[in-house]
């Protein structure tokens, strides 16, 4: 696939990053992005943490599927964040492959995670504490690594890093050069 029409999922642990640094891979590379969950809540009128509650995981999960597969089929969108539990589903996996999408694995520790759940607003409806978020990020490490591309975050980089990172050696975008630059935060 050429460089321009190149396509990729975020996939990684809730917490991980992987909207902030959609957004950012958006701006550096000029190309559409789409967070899977916004999507879903922006379809359906209602939360994640609602539908979960009030129609169950495997209602989600179909809902889910159902959103991923038209963003996939649409095809003017390049960077599509998932959820952190969307990749662990066998069919959407093979929709992103038949389509021809690069699946990036942003791979870190659970306490990087876990630092971020805890300090966010977002509502998180599987994890209630953090044994059941622990026992949740080594089921799905064992998926995630099925990616094709992994990009292990270590200490010092922050989201813009990681997204100029991903424009160089994905999109084989420079973002440094291009004049696009951030100060570290």
């Amino acid at each position: 696939m050429e460089q321009k029409n190149k396509r990729i999922v975020l996939t990684g642990f809730m917490g991980v990053g992987k909207s902030t640094v959609a957004r950012h891979l958006s701006r550096l590379t000029a190309k559409r992005y789409a967070d899977l969950d916004d999507e879903i809540e922006r379809i359906s009128g209602s939360t994640i943490k609602r539908i979960v509650e009030e129609d169950g995981i495997d209602q989600f999960r179909a809902l889910e599927t159902e959103v991923l597969a038209d963003l996939l089929k649409d095809g003017r969108t390049s960077i599509i964040s998932l959820g952190g539990g969307a990749w662990i589903t066998e069919k959407n996996r093979s929709m992103i492959k038949s389509n021809g999408v690069v699946a990036v694995w942003l791979e870190t520790t659970f306490d990087h995670c876990w630092r971020n759940i805890r300090f966010s607003r977002k509502e998180r409806p599987l994890v209630k504490n953090k044994r059941q978020a622990k026992r949740l990020f080594e089921e799905r490490e064992k998926v995630y690594c099925l990616a094709d591309w992994h990009f292990v975050i270590d200490r010092g980089y922050n989201s813009f890093d990681i997204a100029q990172r991903i424009a160089a050696d994905v999109f084989s975008i420079d973002a440094r050069r291009s004049g696009r630059r951030r100060k570290r935060l």
